[in-house]
């Protein structure tokens, strides 16, 4: 069964309105990111970066999984599916997709500061000043803030290396370590982009498909269904 990795980004869940400091001049919502998606920040205010990500959030909870992330699910049946994806939504993990891998974290978990392994699912979208872990510890969003190392680029690229297929949807390829996943596929793989946006130019041997992710994808998958199906 051939593997199919697919990298995802902002573009993807943008047509669910989710929305990321990059739609509009590097703000957030109306915040830089060095006020609130740094452990400075953190350290600073964290009252702020609190009812930040309590708004993020929310507006994950009250989203819903798009075509885009639907179309996937077809994939599933004739190929080994994993997806990585740089957006801390769980769209893809409610549209259906089985093998979900978080690079940049996950707005609906917070962690412990001082235990990474202490992790608590949240049910409501506020987090408030008493949640705490079991040792009385304050508990931060569970995020990978700008300049704090990336756990899962390692598993990601070991995927990135093992995929006969790659597919990129909705991500400018811009922001590393995650834009440097492509350069870790083998020669042979065949490879799909999948945004409205001109590609880098710097991109070569890539199926470039010109649409939104609503679109896009089912085009992008409907073509490998066809050509690549053992």
């Amino acid at each position: 069964m051939k593997k199919v990795v697919v990298l995802t980004g902002a573009g993807i869940s943008a047509e669910s309105g989710i929305k990321t400091f990059r739609d509009s001049d590097g703000l957030w919502e109306n915040y830089r990111v060095e006020e609130v998606a740094t452990y400075d920040a953190w350290l600073k205010d964290s009252d702020l970066v609190r009812r930040f990500y309590n708004q993020r959030r929310k507006d994950v909870m009250e989203a819903l999984p798009n075509d885009g992330h639907k179309a996937l699910l077809a994939l599933e049946k004739n190929f080994d599916v994993r997806i990585i994806t740089q957006n801390i939504d769980d769209l893809h993990e409610r549209a259906g997709s089985k093998n979900v891998l978080h690079l940049h974290g996950e707005a609906k978990k917070l962690v412990s500061e001082t235990d990474s392994s202490y992790i608590v699912e949240m049910q409501s979208w506020e987090q408030t000043k008493d949640m705490v872990d079991a040792h009385g510890r304050m508990l931060r969003p569970f995020i990978v803030w700008f300049g704090e190392a990336v756990p899962n680029i390692v598993p990601a690229i070991e995927l990135c290396e093992q995929a006969d297929i790659m597919i990129v949807i909705g991500t400018s390829l811009n922001v590393y370590p995650a834009a440097g996943l492509l350069s870790y596929a083998k020669s042979n793989c065949v490879k799909y982009l999948v945004d409205p946006k001109e590609p880098n130019a710097s991109l070569k041997g890539i199926h470039f498909i010109k649409e939104k992710a609503s679109t896009g994808v089912k085009k992008a998958v409907d073509e490998i269904i066809e050509r690549y199906t053992e």
